[in-house]
């Protein structure tokens, strides 16, 4: 799968701009761009530079000039991918773009793949696999939240805490092994009370990152909010406040919106997908009851539910208000649901207080003034458990690591009761060895070219 040839991509978006960034990374790289490029000054070569310096020239193919650019020289192994890198900052015209692109290709250059400059610099021992994933996700970043964690793991924070536990269990391994050689003499060489120690310290931390991943998976991916409620009690407006933008159709016409909108904000650092539903009610609409159907899968794929009401119905008629609540909640029970009565303006002091009392845990908002928005972003914020990203602890994020955390803990579990019950050391070393292989799942010692190009394309090209 690994090649050794030279690869060349744009580095920065594709589409005009002020500035675009190709990149060459290879053996040959230094040597073509030399080819193609004429410094302003002494007619210097690139390959008789010091690594890490950015030169002022041209890229010139004969006598034809293409642009004016800078080179910087990254030479092996100190170069993001461990191989002599060239990076072309030109001018950010698509064709200049293309144009410098194409005359690498014909300079002898390979248009690289998704994501095989990261590739290359996991092969080549710049990174290990998990680092790599991390880059990634911190490039797919939109929060403070997941940016933090992405920063996290690329600098081995994740990766370095299972490497070490590997190693500690690779070297009880090797004494288990070791035992095995001499069966006959009946010794043994790892002390078995260090090992139940190491043992009970792995299933901890294991059990620790796997719990981790509830809360990293919706960090990284946004937490999906469903708001909902009956028609015209102003979930749009409130979508709209929480934007700060008219995202959403707003008018007195009950049914106005007939499919579900959605839509991302940053609360505190982590992202939150808001998702603007159909009202609930019947209906003979044929589109709006597809829309209310809708409604009801978006309140299943949610991780937390608004239930917005009108204030001024809960006065006069509070009973269908408490009926619809009674639905959403013996139908998702495990499901945090908020509940929020609008319009509150249309209100005076002692219908709210009625309102409180009959309606256990409501909150006051006014959608159209905003007032009441504030305190509903401050508890969804509190519905996430951010303790362990505040702590600066370990959290898992990765689908990948996850299945391997799962399974690497499986298996350290019948060491343990190995251990607890005098399992022979033939016995004990199986299920080391099965520990050790999904430890190394995660980190990249152990892989193959299939997994590998799974992850790695779904890099962007040029990274």
């Amino acid at each position: 799968m690994f090649h050794q040839d030279t690869i060349v991509a744009l580095a920065t978006p594709s589409g005009s701009g002020a500035i675009a960034i190709i990149r060459l990374s290879g053996k040959d790289a230094i040597a073509i761009a030399d080819s193609c490029f004429q410094s302003v000054k002494n007619n210097k070569l690139l390959k008789d530079q010091a690594t890490h310096t950015i030169h002022l020239g041209h890229i010139v193919e004969d006598k034809r000039v293409y642009d004016e650019v800078l080179v910087s020289v990254f030479k092996n192994p100190n170069s993001y991918t461990g191989e002599d890198v060239v990076e072309v900052s030109c001018h950010g015209s698509a064709y200049i773009q293309q144009e410098i692109i194409q005359l690498f290709l014909r300079k002898g250059c390979r248009m690289a793949n998704a994501g095989e400059f990261t590739l290359r610099a996991f092969l080549n021992g710049k990174l290990d696999l998990s680092q790599a994933e991390a880059v990634a996700d911190l490039i797919a970043s939109d929060n403070e939240a997941s940016h933090k964690i992405a920063m996290q793991q690329m600098r081995g924070g994740f990766s370095s805490e299972i490497a070490k536990l590997r190693e500690e269990l690779l070297n009880f391994a090797s004494l288990i092994e070791l035992e095995l050689d001499f069966a006959e003499e009946d010794v043994e060489f790892a002390d078995r009370t260090q090992f139940k120690s190491l043992v009970d310290r792995i299933v901890f931390v294991l059990k620790r990152l796997i719990d981790s991943f509830a809360v990293g998976n919706v960090i990284k991916n946004g937490i999906p909010v469903a708001i909902v409620g009956e028609p015209n009690v102003g979930k749009s407006t409130l979508l709209n406040a929480l934007l700060n933008e008219e995202r959403a159709i707003v008018s007195d016409i009950a049914g106005t919106t007939r499919d579900t909108i959605e839509d991302e904000l940053s609360i505190g650092g982590i992202g939150f997908r808001f998702i603007d539903t159909a009202g609930i009610r019947e209906t003979e609409d044929v589109v709006e009851s597809i829309g209310i159907k809708k409604t009801f899968e978006k309140i299943e794929q949610s991780q937390v539910t608004i239930y917005l009401f009108d204030s001024t119905k809960g006065i006069t008629d509070l009973k269908s208000i408490q009926i619809e609540l009674e639905k959403i909640k013996n139908r998702y029970p495990q499901k945090p649901l908020l509940i929020i009565a609008n319009k509150i303006d249309l209100l005076d002091d002692s219908q709210l207080a009625t309102l409180q009392q009959q309606i256990e845990g409501v909150q006051l908002l006014s959608a159209k003034t905003g007032f009441g928005v504030e305190q509903l972003t401050d508890s969804l914020l509190n519905l996430i458990n951010t303790g362990a990203l505040r702590n600066n602890e370990t959290i898992v994020t990765n689908t990948r690591h996850y299945d391997a955390l799962l399974k690497a803990f499986e298996e350290v579990q019948k060491v343990k009761y190995g251990l607890d019950s005098g399992l022979s050391g033939d016995l004990l070393a199986i299920d080391i060895r099965q520990t050790l292989y999904h430890f190394g799942e995660i980190t990249g010692e152990i892989t193959n070219d299939d997994l590998l190009g799974n992850i790695f394309a779904n890099f962007c090209i040029g990274k």
